[in-house]
């Protein structure tokens, strides 16, 4: 029987926000409490509980974090409620992110800055630490934040347009490589991503206050780049120029042959570097039908190609696979005024068909009757009437007969006429 720990411990999503809040991964976390990474990420996903010693340990560490993060506002929260955000620590590490993704260091995922072997926390968004707490070491691209010895560092706004863009560029290079290795269309992949990011932008203020944006825009992409309904529109009928490589272009025909749901199973776990109930989260599906998935498309992978059966050779293959096209993404200014024009059209037409509703609605009641009016019944031919009794016209042998009668002479005795006196 598992013995809970004196420390109460809050649920699994909040210890993710308080470990993110403090400027943690999940590796820093494990190696001041001694154990594997692995082992946090299951207190964090709810598969496992901590108890013991390492669970007293544990529950200490998230009451310390809490009473440290109590006034921390995430940037992407701020933006989104319009308030200022301090340029401490996190805000550079932002910028690093940025940077680092520009750079293409990994093409299927940029990964986590702080920890670039736990490619499941790159998914998480990057939030401020605690207020007054040490900056970090200057990363290129960042610039620091001017401080005065015992005082606070000065207040900067941070547009919600500015968020997007930063989420966008730490996002958007490696997305649009996913959803090539996903759809093996390139044009459908940068229109996968733009349209995902359109969406975001939409629906902003969810965005920001969700505890992994970057995993929400992925899923959007996924789900918008595996739509069935694509095969039916003209430009996509026909297959697109395969890889270069030859053993990129037989990769390419296996990730294709494969079911879509399959697919983006080994590409969740085995490109991106999620966990099983991370995959299993984000695909819908319980972790047991998600690890059926993984294993019959890793034994259909390296049943045409054997030299892919280790999981690492082929995130190996599949970063080259990537990596080798020239995929780029729209620019964030593009995909915000694309987004407004969209929700613009979308909000009109809304509003045209309301109003033709309404004018053939109040058309109809204007031009309705208001009584109740029988139908004449159809005329039916009425049967058994006597034929009307008075003379008509004669017909043609009448008349000939009564010329006849009139011109020829009366032959016999004389009739008797009666005559008047």
């Amino acid at each position: 029987m598992t013995q809970r720990p004196a420390t109460p411990l809050p649920p699994p999503k909040e210890r993710r926000r308080l470990r993110e809040a403090a400027s943690l991964t999940q590796a820093q976390l494990a190696a001041r409490l001694g154990v594997s990474r692995q082992t946090v990420r299951a207190w964090e996903s709810g598969r496992t509980a901590p108890s013991g010693a390492r669970g007293e340990a544990y529950g200490r560490l998230l009451a310390e974090l809490a009473g440290g993060a109590a006034d921390a506002v995430t940037p992407v929260q701020a933006a989104a409620e319009g308030g200022p955000v301090r340029p401490v620590r996190k805000e550079r590490a932002v910028a690093a992110v940025v940077a680092s993704s520009r750079t293409g260091d990994d093409p299927i995922d940029p990964g986590d800055p702080g920890d670039p072997a736990d490619p499941a926390a790159s998914s998480a968004p990057p939030a401020p630490s605690t207020p007054g707490a040490e900056p970090a070491a200057s990363t290129p691209g960042a610039e620091p934040a001017p401080s005065a010895p015992g005082a606070e560092p000065a207040a900067s706004a941070l547009t919600p347009a500015q968020a997007f863009d930063a989420l966008y560029a730490f996002c958007a290079p490696a997305l649009v490589r996913q959803a090539y290795l996903l759809t093996g269309r390139r044009e459908l992949a940068r229109e996968s991503v733009e349209r995902a990011f359109q969406t975001a932008w939409q629906r902003w203020p969810e965005v920001a206050r969700d505890p992994d944006p970057a995993g929400w825009v992925r899923a959007v992409t996924y789900e918008y780049a595996l739509s069935p309904w694509h095969r039916f529109r003209p430009r996509y009928r026909h297959p697109e120029p395969p890889p270069a490589a030859p053993a990129d272009r037989v990769l390419m025909d296996v990730l294709m042959d494969l079911p879509p749901s399959y697919r983006r199973t080994l590409l969740l776990h085995d490109g991106v570097g999620l966990g099983l109930p991370e995959t299993a989260a984000e695909t819908e599906a319980s972790t047991p039908a998600a690890a059926g998935r993984l294993l019959h498309a890793r034994e259909a992978v390296a049943t045409r190609l054997p030299e892919l059966s280790d999981p690492a050779e082929l995130h190996r293959r599949l970063t080259a696979l990537a990596s080798a096209e020239r995929l780029r993404a729209p620019k964030p200014p593009v995909v915000r005024f694309g987004s407004e024009r969209r929700a613009r059209f979308w909000t009109r037409a809304a509003i045209a068909f309301t109003v033709a509703l309404v004018g053939a609605t109040a058309l109809t009641l204007w031009t309705a009757p208001t009584r109740y009016e029988p139908p004449v019944p159809p005329g039916e031919a009425v049967r058994g009437v006597p034929p009307k009794s008075a003379p008509g016209p004669l017909s043609a042998e009448e008349v000939a007969l009564r010329a006849k009668l009139r011109g020829e002479t009366v032959k016999g005795p004389p009739r008797l006429v009666p005559r008047a006196e």
